[in-house]
């Protein structure tokens, strides 16, 4: 048989950001609709200071089983050994035989499924009139955030705070280039956040950056940064009186950023209104009033890299894309 090799260029011409956000769609009914096999992920922290994680899941309605293996935090891998400092590669298993059908360049796929994410909990958690967008954090991901809302939202203004400051600036330039939409350089995080409509955070972060007094009535927070534990972003107190959806509860409770108010006995797991998939598939409702603070936790899935492999391994078959290789004989 014969299994197709995808490099980052032929990736990143093989899918566009909306038919991204229809595939993590897909990747969210299917978890919350009983449709997928996904074993917790696992993490090896290396003695260099970096990582590697490997997310497996199979998914009933695709027939495929995907491994991503994607490190990072290796900063001196440019220097030392010609590589990036965070990489990325995706398997894509026919489940029928256990072939391997495809191996691709996965650098680019957390990014954008994880950019989608935040559109795909807007449409079902934000206010309808939201027009400001607050972002905490200024590096790739809160640029990725913004190219998948513009295909869901009418965005008038940008509201952006970072701790460096030339980061700040350049992501000023750059949004502003590429999309059209101001982007106001808050003096202070708290600054930001009180304009927000919908407040995006993709930091790195190891404390509450976010104060619950900062946050007004009707704000739907897009939780990003919180993906393994002792990371923070939050003040826990934020989820006391909110309407909280998590992409997996199992997972958000465990290292996303519901862990902290459920750690400290702000809120129980009754308090947490449910799986973002759960509402997409019509069995809870998104929001329901204008004043609802809503906040959507992401900690990111297997079944979001499954089904954004496919699509692009579709793309690649249907536009003769990519190199064919003789794997078995």
């Amino acid at each position: 048989m014969k299994t197709l090799l995808l490099k980052k260029e032929e990736v990143s011409r093989l899918i566009s950001m909306k038919e991204v956000i229809g595939t993590v769609e897909e990747a969210y009914k299917a978890f919350s609709g009983g449709q997928v096999d996904q074993p917790p992920y696992i993490g090896i922290h290396l003695p260099s200071g970096g990582e590697i994680d490997f997310k497996l899941g199979y998914y009933k309605g695709n027939e495929i089983i995907s491994m991503k293996a994607s490190s990072g935090a290796l900063p001196d891998n440019p220097r030392l050994y010609g590589v990036p400092s965070g990489m990325g590669t995706v398997l894509l298993f026919d489940a029928r035989s256990c072939a391997l059908i495809c191996v691709m360049d996965g650098s680019l796929l957390t990014g954008l499924r994880t950019g989608a994410c935040g559109a795909v909990s807007a449409k079902a958690l934000a206010r309808k009139n939201a027009r400001k967008i607050t972002s905490i954090g200024t590096g790739n991901q809160a640029r990725m955030q913004i190219r998948a809302m513009t295909e869901v939202m009418k965005i008038e203004e940008i509201h952006a705070w970072d701790r460096h400051p030339e980061s700040l600036s350049k992501y000023k330039a750059d949004i502003e280039a590429e999309f059209g939409i101001p982007v106001i350089m808050a003096g202070s995080a708290k600054e930001a956040v009180e304009q927000a409509d919908i407040l995006i955070t993709t930091t790195r972060g190891k404390g509450s950056l976010v104060e619950a007094s900062w946050v007004k009535p009707g704000t739907h927070i897009v939780a990003i940064g919180t993906d393994m534990k002792g990371k923070q972003e939050f003040e826990p107190e934020i989820f006391r009186n909110a309407k909280i959806v998590n992409d997996s509860i199992e997972q958000c409770i465990d290292k996303g950023e519901t862990f902290h108010p459920l750690d400290r006995g702000i809120i129980t797991l009754d308090d947490i209104h449910g799986e973002i998939g759960e509402i997409l598939l019509g069995r809870k409702p998104g929001r329901e009033n204008d004043e609802e603070i809503t906040i959507f936790d992401s900690t990111g899935m297997a079944i979001q890299d499954n089904t954004t492999a496919y699509k692009i391994y579709q793309n690649a078959i249907e536009g003769n894309v990519g190199t064919f290789f003789e794997f078995i004989a």
